[in-house]
């Protein structure tokens, strides 16, 4: 238990012999990352409370920093800028193993030549703890996380499932105050990855830990974390809970990166007539919410050209044109109670989810290739994004 503060935490990689360095005072970008005089900038100006017992999620793009900003905590990786906090102490110089953290890698790092025991009970060894306490710890873990049948058994003998739970079983015999977990899952099926998640969340439950997780799986992200810190190019994008998330990004790479399908896009105009924000696209137009005109109106918005986005489960099939959105089905995918239409709307790619029957009845998935869809939306379900993609409500 323990809760964790990271104060401008900054991670830059030093120019390798051959590599031209660019010339001080003028950054320059080069694959997304900054580089600079003193290197490639990997995590830059990183601030994050976590709280006791808090459970936190890094997402993002592969090369976003996530896993580096992991490293820095558990002590792998060197901190080149800003101060890390457990529980008050600043511990950028302590050595790893005296910051009371474990840690759960992606490639499970078991040892082959040793039994599940033998390898829950490791680390307990180096501590020099009594015979007596290891045994407790290691079975007490064992039956939290199921495995006490395996504990005899090498790591060639167990699934990729099983072999995760015996890396997550070593990590908590130690009762750590910090539990990190640098894509755990990646390396599972599908199936496995959905079992696993919810083992991760039983315990959760059952262990008093702090937890800082990793994942590039947005599911993840929305399914495990009680905050989650969308990161891309080394820099905090937005941090919140799933739904705040979900409901209000920050900018278009969130509103982008978070949900599935993708968020659809309209090149749109906003404006505003008689006190009230509307936005058109195409021939249709539609008035804003009450909250989103308060919102608008607070930041003293004006009409401009912005993006729209509408997630595609808030699209609406009309049953006749005017004021709608026409659309051209390009493919059309059954998923059992519900369709996704993938259309062209205006030159632009749209996904439109909508259920197999309607509430009058009428089969939707009759539609088929190259039929024309006329779609809409309400003025609850806009994410109004300028041309820098910030979403002009916060």
């Amino acid at each position: 238990m323990a809760t964790l503060k990271l104060d401008r935490i900054t991670k830059i990689y030093p120019h390798s012999g051959g590599q031209k360095k660019a010339k001080k005072g003028a950054p320059e970008k080069k694959t997304n990352l900054q580089v600079t005089a003193d290197g490639v900038v990997a995590v830059q100006e990183f601030n994050l409370d976590i709280k006791d017992k808090e459970f936190i999620v890094l997402v993002g793009p592969s090369g976003c920093g996530k896993s580096t900003t992991l490293r820095m905590v558990a002590g792998l990786e060197e901190i080149s800028g800003g101060e890390l906090y457990i529980d008050g102490k600043l511990v950028n110089d302590v050595e790893p193993k005296n910051r009371d953290i474990a840690m759960v890698f992606q490639s499970y790092a078991l040892y082959p030549h040793m039994t599940v025991y033998e390898n829950m009970a490791f680390p307990l060894k180096l501590r020099k703890m009594s015979a007596q306490e290891i045994d407790r710890r290691v079975k007490e873990a064992a039956a939290t996380l199921d495995i006490t049948q395996y504990l005899d058994r090498k790591p060639k003998a167990l699934s990729g499932g099983q072999r995760q739970r015996v890396a997550i079983g070593r990590a908590i015999v130690r009762e750590p105050k910090v539990l990190l977990m640098d894509e755990p899952l990646s390396n599972l099926d599908a199936k496995l990855r959905n079992q696993m998640r919810a083992e991760i969340i039983k315990l959760r439950q059952k262990i008093n830990t702090t937890f800082m997780y990793v994942t590039h799986d947005q599911t993840e992200a929305m399914t495990l974390g009680d905050r989650i810190v969308i990161m891309k190019d080394g820099f905090i994008q937005q941090i919140g809970t799933p739904q705040e998330v979900f409901d209000h990004p920050a900018n278009l790479f969130v509103s982008g990166f978070i949900g599935m399908p993708q968020m659809n896009y309209f090149s749109a105009r906003l404006t505003k007539e008689d006190g009230k924000y509307a936005v058109s696209v195409e021939n249709c137009s539609v008035v804003l919410s009450e909250e989103k005109q308060k919102n608008l109106a607070a930041h003293k918005v004006v009409p401009q050209d912005i993006t729209l986005g509408v997630r595609p489960s808030h699209m609406v099939l009309a049953k006749q044109p005017g004021n709608t959105l026409s659309a051209t089905i390009d493919v059309s995918e059954l998923m059992g109670s519900e369709v996704h239409f993938h259309a062209n709307a205006n030159g632009k790619d749209v996904v439109v989810i909508v259920p197999t029957m309607s509430a009058n009845g009428e089969r939707i998935d009759s539609f088929h290739t190259g039929d024309k869809l006329n779609l809409t939306f309400s003025g609850n379900v806009c994410h109004l994004f300028d041309r820098d993609g910030k979403n002009l409500e916060f």
